[in-house]
């Protein structure tokens, strides 16, 4: 019998320590150490994301706790005790990025700093952090496909380790965290490349929105675990629809009407 990884990465006595929030960590340090490089490059306070992310991360974790949550009332609210265990995973990315969206919108207010220019350059953190964060849905052994052989998985080319952890309740799965994880990292690396391409300002964050969410469409179409909107409507599938079509339209009225007139690489905190 295939043994799955083990969930708990670290025992300190009575604690402990969950790989899915180890990994789900260093994707957010790693993405915030790339920020705060960013930032400082263009003009703004080094300390900047970090007063950023003092704010965002713990709002869109509660928002991604609580959107998965709604989307699972009937469970939860039988189990209102494990509402609040999200080591055992189920933070739902949309409800997070709606969460980062407000509270980085209302310190960009406060600050009076533009929310497009620190929106650009967080565009390849969040990414970054999205495609090393689904290796914890790979721990939790989740967000995963249809059943399949071994042999599909094998032909694949996939590492033994991930062929066997995908090995669950009798089963192998398809990997679709790592087709979303991939698909993060090549979105990551195109980013990067855009931002020498000095855009107009909000359109790296947009170029964002619109390239995850085409993956997200197509990816989510194979899971077997998806937060349903309607019984034939899976709710991620149809918020990257809206989300693809509000961003190319808000870049095609913004450069139309004239208010995109800073650029990515401009130091000046105008909007």
């Amino acid at each position: 019998m295939i043994e799955p990884i083990n969930p708990v990465a670290l025992e300190l006595g009575p604690f402990e320590i969950y790989w899915y929030g180890v990994i789900i960590g260093t994707g957010a340090l790693l993405g915030l150490w790339l920020a705060v490089r960013e930032s400082s490059r263009l003009g703004l306070h080094k300390d900047t994301f970090v007063d950023i992310a003092l704010y965002t991360i713990p709002t869109a974790i509660i928002f991604a706790r609580a959107y998965y949550v709604l989307f699972q009332w009937d469970y939860y609210s039988q189990n209102p005790g494990q509402i609040i265990q999200v080591w055992n995973g189920g933070l739902a990315i949309h409800g997070g990025l709606i969460g980062a969206f407000l509270a980085g919108f209302i310190f960009a207010k406060v600050k009076n700093l533009s929310f497009w220019k620190l929106a650009d350059i967080a565009a390849p953190s969040i990414i970054l952090g999205q495609a090393i964060g689904r290796w914890g849905n790979f721990i939790n052994q989740e967000a995963h496909g249809g059943e399949v052989t071994r042999e599909f998985l094998e032909n694949l080319h996939l590492p033994e380790f991930i062929i066997d952890q995908m090995y669950i309740n009798g089963a192998y799965y398809q990997p679709t965290f790592l087709y979303e994880s991939l698909w993060n990292f090549l979105g990551f690396a195109i980013l990067l490349g855009l931002r020498r391409v000095n855009l107009k300002r909000g359109e790296l964050f947009l170029s964002y929105i619109i390239w995850y969410s085409v993956g997200r469409f197509f990816i989510e179409g194979l899971r077997t675990d998806s937060l349903m909107l309607t019984e034939t409507l899976r709710m991620a599938q149809f918020i990257s629809i809206v989300l693809i079509v509000v961003s190319i339209g808000v870049i095609v009225v913004r450069r139309m009407t004239g208010m995109a007139k800073n650029r990515y690489l401009d130091k000046e905190n105008s909007m």
